[in-house]
Order: C-alpha cells, then sequence, then structure tokens
C-alpha cells in the first residue's frame, strides 16, 4: 500500500472554526490530518436509503462494466450494465453558494476538461484545478452535504473510472467538497510531495478485484472422502441406534476446521502463484458461506492479459472452486496518504 506524509506550515486561515466531519465520513487521505487543519471541507453525506427519482432512461447514470468468471477450464465473461436515475439536486439548498466537488488527484500541468459527467445536473462539467504539474478532478455543487444514494455514488465513481483511462488518479472517497478554488490549491500545494510520492508507486497501475467461491456441500462430501476420521465418524453416526447429538457435534467442529484449513490453503496458494504478475494484493473479508477469498491486486498496466492468463492457468487445476474477478478500478485499495497540517506559529 502506498503511504505518504506531507507536512506544512500556515494552513489557510477561514473565518470562524469550520465544522470537522466524521474521520468515518472523509476520503481516506484526508482521515489523519491534524486537527488545526482549517481547509473549509463541507460536512459529509447524510447516509440514508437510495431512493430512485423516475425510472431509469435516457435521463439515467449508465456504467458498463466486466465480470470474467472462470470454473476449471470454462470462462464466461459477463457484461455488467449498472443503471440508475441521473442524479439531481434540485431539493438541495443552493443558498450558500457553490462548492468544488474532488472526485481525484492526477499529473496534470495544462487545465483539462473531462464532459458534462459531473455529480449535479445543474453544473455538470467536469475540469481541473491546476497546480504545478499536478491537478484536482472537480465539478460545482452547491455547498452542501450529499446523500450517498445509489445515483450519487455511481456519478462519483463514472468520473473516476472516466479519468483513469488516460492517468493515474488518486482517488478521493464520495461526498469531498470544499468551498473555494484556493482551498483545493492549498491541499494541492500542502500534500504535494505526499500526492507526488503515491502517484509515482501508482504510475500505470489498476486494480482488480478477485473473489474465490465454493460449493460448501461439495466440499464437505470431498473431505468426508478424504479425512479418515470423519469418513469413520459419518459412517459410525449413519449405523449408530439411540442419540446421536455428541457424535454429530464432534463431527461438526471436525468439518469446521477441516473447511477453515482447506480455505486458508488455498487462499496461501493463490496468492503465492499470483504474486508475480501483480505489484501487490490485499485480503479482504470474505462474505457468506460460499466465499473463501475477497482479495484486491494491484497489476501493472500492460501486465493485464499476463494477469488474466494465470487466474485461468490457476482455476484450471480446481475445477470445485469458482473465480469471479472484475476490473479495471481506480486502485481504491492501495492509497494511503495521510496529512498533517498545521497552522503558523505551531510546531
Amino acid at each position: 500500500m502506498a503511504k505518504a506524509q506531507g507536512r506544512q506550515k500556515g494552513a489557510a486561515r477561514g473565518k470562524g472554526r469550520p465544522a470537522r466531519p466524521p474521520a468515518s465520513a472523509m476520503p481516506r487521505s484526508m482521515q489523519k490530518r491534524g486537527r488545526s487543519d482549517r481547509r473549509k471541507a463541507v460536512q459529509p453525506p447524510r447516509g440514508r436509503t437510495a431512493g430512485d427519482r423516475g425510472a431509469p432512461g435516457e435521463n439515467a447514470v449508465t456504467r458498463v462494466t466486466q465480470e470474467t468468471e472462470v470454473r476449471g477450464t470454462e470462462t464466461r465473461v459477463e457484461r455488467v450494465v449498472e443503471r440508475a436515475p441521473k442524479p439531481s439536486l434540485a431539493e438541495v439548498d443552493r443558498s450558500a453558494g457553490r462548492g468544488r466537488y474532488v472526485y481525484c488527484v492526477i499529473r496534470a500541468s495544462q487545465p483539462l476538461r473531462f464532459g458534462a459527467l459531473g455529480i449535479d445536473e445543474q453544473w455538470p462539467d467536469v475540469y481541473t484545478v491546476n497546480y504545478k504539474d499536478m491537478a484536482a478532478v472537480v465539478s460545482d455543487v452547491p455547498i452542501a452535504p450529499l446523500d450517498s444514494t445509489r445515483e450519487n455514488v455511481l456519478a462519483h465513481e463514472r468520473v473516476n473510472e472516466t479519468v483513469m483511462r488516460d492517468h493515474t488518479v488518486i482517488p478521493m472517497s464520495f461526498g469531498t467538497i470544499f468551498k473555494t478554488r484556493e482551498d483545493i490549491l492549498e491541499l494541492l500545494r500542502s500534500a504535494y510531495e505526499a500526492f507526488a510520492d503515491v502517484l509515482n508507486k501508482m504510475q500505470d497501475k489498476l486494480e482488480f478485484g478477485l473473489k474465490v467461491l465454493w460449493d460448501r456441500d461439495e466440499i464437505v462430501k470431498a473431505i468426508e472422502q478424504e479425512d479418515e476420521d470423519i469418513h469413520r465418524l459419518k459412517t459410525e453416526i449413519s449405523s449408530q441406534k439411540g442419540s446421536t447429538y455428541f457424535a454429530r457435534m464432534q463431527y461438526g467442529r471436525l468439518i469446521d476446521g477441516a473447511l477453515q484449513q482447506r480455505s486458508e490453503r488455498y487462499v496461501a496458494e493463490f496468492l503465492q502463484r499470483l504474486r508475480d504478475v501483480s505489484v501487490a494484493s490485499r485480503v479482504n473479508r470474505a462474505i457468506g458461506d460460499k466465499m473463501i477469498m475477497n482479495a484486491a491486486f494491484l497489476v501493472q498496466r500492460d501486465q493485464e492479459p499476463v494477469f488474466d492468463r494465470r487466474i485461468k492457468e490457476i482455476a484450471s487445476q480446481f475445477d470445485k472452486l469458482t473465480f469471479k474477478y472484475t476490473g479495471p478500478w481506480p486502485p481504491y485499495n492501495f492509497v494511503n496518504i495521510r496529512l498533517k497540517l498545521e497552522r503558523a506559529g505551531q510546531h
């Protein structure tokens, strides 16, 4: 994981004391900044259940991605279409003025425009705020908290994925808003070295997600045949007359232990075999009984075909498992910038 630290004296002073959003709702790159930071980040979004504002149609936000599923020697590539109503901030109070929503940070010496992709349909243009050879990719929004609805989050991610086609990106998390252009320049100026270090490390690298799943009942049957103790106990339970409560409890413990050991062995082997075709990996929590591996891999852009072939090679040797991988994505799992900003006169 790329890590960097920036330190700067004399952070911008604002009128009054700006509200400090909870760290959990702030971009990861800002969660560790000092309390003396005076940049005017607007309060984070209030989470609520996403609600469609009409049927998806020509006014929808659409994202098309690809999921590759491999089981044994069979490969199925599925085109995944995500569609949500276009974000509408019509009900948001605009009396506080116009702020800047930051999607990501890239290298760019000249101002760039990416089209009308922004999160606010009234001010949809996505453009850059530049400092030296670096830029924040932004669009204008009302200075107000944004709800993390499905359509808003999808619009946010679509901008990052569009920019990622031609640029290495440092993605910001949803809801990163600054009141003025000068606040963004302060961010770029104060964290310039930190951003530069991460951009160098992420240059021409993409993230891929990999999930490995199994059919638990199918694996249990295999374990019953392969493990002598479990096989013998299962036979005893089947033939025993009377209560089998304690035998079944023992059987359950043995099965759970065997499944855990096998799962850990598989994950360790897969990580090892993918190590030379990836730059880094991160294992996240598996979800549910079927998933045994949920990981993200950082892959050099020109190594994507090699990574694809390696997964298919592994899958062909584990025909009872299903491998699903998606991408490319911005390197969400591999960017961690810690900024320490100080006011003038503090040391």
